[in-house]
């Protein structure tokens, strides 16, 4: 109960406190002069305590569109609570148009609108109005939106927007058919009035068609309408709004209509006898006429299927379809003759390919017609009593015996004479003659069968009173064989035989060969020699199929005794007069293993069992050279290294003083001999000019006879000593030479010159008497030069 009077309270103070007012629509403005029936009032403040009843009520304005008075256009009038009439308020309008479209009285409030609206352009504008003080420019109240709508009139017509239109519909369609649906649109307010309702109407196009008020669906209005009778329809349609009202508008549309066709009609010939002339000369294949059946549809529905019905003369021609133009050609499947026969008569049945069921009722979709042909006579060269003319002749034959002869006759009516000759681009040589009265043919040459086995040429029959029509045909001549050739032995006339070899053993198969013809047509037999018969090493056995074996008769054959044997076979043919020949053979005697394979026999035979070739030797042979190479290097290098190992290399880095009672030129002689001689006894030294003297005289260099290998020093040594004792450049003092390097741990280092000073004149010598007697010739020497040095000369 507290709730329920809680409520009550409350709904009472909010309706009656002002915050809440209900809408109250204003009546719809017309073009009454009464500005107050189109009023908006504008709420005012009032004292906070103080119930305010709400003064302003909320609605649409109205303007009627396309308004063509003088003076604008009254909308409506806006009005606040606050405004007492003294001139203190001011009104202001802004949104959409304010301005350009709308203005408002600043005083008054009143809305005008002050150019010609259109509604389809812009249906509405939404706009904003508020109350502002004049003096303090402050708002009187919180600013209010409102809606200014035009109105519309029936200022447009209907229109077919896809128009025009095109359609189809199947000629012999029902009453009722489907064709199209057209619609228009009305740019008028479809929710005001009827100015956008449109109703379809035709205006032309009647009786044949007929079209929906209300959804523009355009149907048949007449059954089975034909295409062969009117093809095309043009029909007006009309579409009106204010639902067909007087004073509506309206607006047209053309839709053309096409009857498409069906095969409702059959192929129908013209005539029902045609007739044709075709001379007898005419080639098979060709066309000798044209029939045409006529069907008035259109496309596949008027395609046309022509046949021959079987009867008389049916099977000599053939008819087939015009695909471009429908016509039935008729062709000749035979050669015509008019000796033979001079008239022909058949029919030929034309149908439809594509038939359409619903019309089968109407009767059979096809028609006949008869054809009667004629044959006329032509000129006609002769005719061949055969196609081809097959004769036989043997070889060596003499020379114009008659082998055959020729046919031809001229069938036309008086019939002429014929006369043959040979066409010599076939037979250029002239190995024949034909009688050009009677036809037959002769021998012009000797013919030789194992030379040219077969003769092919032509035959020309010409007419006498018209040599320009001939025939020609073809002649076979077959040479006939004679024997005269006897057979011989193909290859191979050599074969072999084992050592080891059995009696009975086939060695080889032979056969023969023929010049005459060939073995298929032939019986050789084979033999041997009488002469051969005796005591026989081997013998023939003859197969009966043109084959023979050569068969051994003795158990083992010895290569030292015999290595050949010769055996005569006689081979003898099956024809006559019979030809023979005795064939020799060569039987060789080879050395074979158990198996019967031949180890040796001659060079090939060697290497035959083992499965050498030629290209296994030759690289068997390159590896044996090789190897040769490689050992005779091997041995090369071995004695090189030997050689390199007596010699001591110039880089030996070691001293040697070389002692031999010689008396020599004294211890300057550093040149006396070679001390690499002495290393290795094996050299042999040519004659070296010395080096520590320039003689007086250019002689030549001695002969020195060469060392012998493995000698002893001491020989080598007083070799070299007489060669010095006879040479007159030699010195007669003796020498002293020093190689390399002391050694380790002497007390004069090294007496290399590579480490010596650049000059002899920066090197002191005084050291040398310090190393004792033995170095005492050297620090003499070394001093004596010092002291005659020019450079030290003050």
């Amino acid at each position: 109960m507290l709730t329920r009077n809680c409520l009550s309270l409350l709904l009472w103070v909010l309706f009656d406190g002002g915050l809440l007012i209900p809408l109250q629509p204003q009546p719809q403005q017309t073009l009454a002069t009464e500005p107050t029936e189109n009023v908006i009032h504008l709420p005012g403040r009032r004292s906070h305590f103080q119930r305010v009843k709400r003064g302003w009520v909320w609605n649409q304005f109205f303007v009627l569109e396309e308004y063509m008075g003088s003076e604008p256009q009254y909308v409506g009038k806006l009005h606040s609570d606050l405004d007492k009439g003294e001139g203190t308020v001011k009104y202001t309008l802004s949104g959409d148009g304010a301005g350009s479209v709308f203005t408002i009285d600043e005083t008054t409030g009143d809305i005008h609108a002050i150019r010609s609206l259109d509604r389809e352009e812009k249906p509405f504008y939404t706009l904003r109005a508020q109350a502002v003080d004049i003096e303090t420019r402050k708002p009187l109240e919180p600013e209010s939106e409102f809606i200014i709508k035009v109105q519309d009139i029936n200022d447009n017509e209907p229109k077919f927007l896809d128009g025009p239109y095109v359609a189809s519909v199947p000629e012999m369609s029902p009453v009722g058919a489907y064709v199209l649906q057209v619609k228009a649109t009305d740019a008028d307010d479809p929710t005001y009035g009827n100015s956008a309702r449109v109703v379809y109407s035709i205006l032309q196009g009647q009786p044949y068609f007929s079209i929906d008020p209300k959804t523009g669906v355009i149907r048949t209005a007449l059954p089975n309408m034909d295409r062969e009778v009117k093809e095309q329809y043009q029909v007006l349609i009309q579409a009106k709004d204010m639902g067909g009202q007087l004073g509506g508008l309206a607006g047209t549309t053309i839709v053309n209509i096409t009857l498409t066709d069906v095969n409702d009609n059959p192929p129908r010939f013209p005539k029902s006898i045609f007739h044709l002339k075709v001379p007898e000369s005419s080639p098979i294949g060709s066309a000798i006429g044209r029939i045409r059946a006529v069907d008035p549809d259109f496309g596949q529905n008027a395609e046309i299927e022509y046949n021959i019905v079987p009867g008389d003369g049916g099977n000599l021609f053939d008819i087939i379809t015009d695909e471009d133009t429908q016509e039935g050609v008729i062709k000749l499947k035979k050669p015509l003759d008019f000796e033979t026969k001079k008239a022909y008569t058949f029919k030929v049945e034309a149908s439809n390919v594509h038939l359409d069921h619903r019309f089968h009722s109407a009767g059979p979709f096809k028609d006949t017609a008869t054809v009667k042909i004629s044959v006329l006579d032509v000129e006609e060269p002769p005719v061949f009593s055969k196609p081809l003319y097959t004769m036989e002749v043997y070889e060596d034959t003499p020379i114009g015996t008659i082998i055959g002869a020729v046919t031809a006759q001229d069938l036309d009516v008086g019939s002429s004479s014929v006369r043959y000759f040979i066409d010599w681009t076939s037979d250029g040589d002239s190995y024949f003659t034909i009688d050009g009265t009677e036809g037959t043919i002769a021998t012009n040459e000797l013919l030789d069968r194992e030379s040219t086995a077969q003769y092919n040429f032509s035959v020309i029959a010409s007419k006498v009173s018209n040599p320009l029509l001939s025939s020609k045909v073809n002649i076979l001549i077959n040479v006939l064989d004679v024997n005269e050739f006897p057979p011989e032995i193909s290859v191979p006339y050599e074969t072999a035989v084992c050592e080891n070899a059995k009696p009975g053993q086939i060695i080889q198969i032979v056969s023969a060969a023929d010049r005459d013809l060939s073995p298929a047509g032939q019986q050789f037999s084979f033999r041997l020699s009488p002469e051969a018969a005796i005591k026989p090493n081997f013998t023939v056995r003859d197969f009966r199929n043109n084959t023979a074996g050569i068969e051994t008769r003795r158990n083992g054959y010895r290569r030292r005794q015999q290595e050949i044997y010769f055996l005569p076979v006689v081979i003898e043919d099956s024809s006559y007069p019979v030809q023979s020949s005795t064939n020799t053979m060569t039987i060789r005697v080879c050395r074979c293993d158990s198996d019967g394979t031949i180890l040796s026999c001659n060079v090939e035979a060697i290497f035959l069992p083992v499965g050498l070739s030629t290209g296994a030797l030759i690289a068997i042979l390159l590896c044996i050279i090789i190897l040769l190479a490689i050992v005779v290097l091997y041995v090369a290098l071995r004695r090189q290294k030997k050689k390199d190992t007596l010699m001591t290399s110039k880089e030996d880095i070691r001293d040697n003083v070389i002692h031999y009672d010689d008396e020599g030129g004294g211890e300057e002689d550093t040149q006396a001999f070679d001390i690499g001689a002495l290393r290795n006894p094996k050299v042999i030294e040519d004659n070296k000019i010395r080096r520590d003297i320039k003689p007086d005289s250019l002689c030549l260099p001695r002969q020195r006879p060469p060392v012998e290998d493995n000698t002893d020093i001491r020989d080598f040594i007083n070799q070299r000593l007489q060669e010095n004792d006879v040479d007159p450049t030699a010195p007669p003092y003796d020498s002293l030479a020093t190689y390399a390097y002391e050694g380790n741990g002497s007390v004069a280092d090294s007496l290399s010159s590579i480490d010596s000073l650049t000059t002899e004149a920066d090197q002191d010598y005084d050291y040398l008497t310090d190393w004792g007697p033995r170095f005492k010739v050297l620090a003499d020497m070394f001093g004596e030069e010092e002291s005659y040095n020019p450079d030290k000369v003050t």
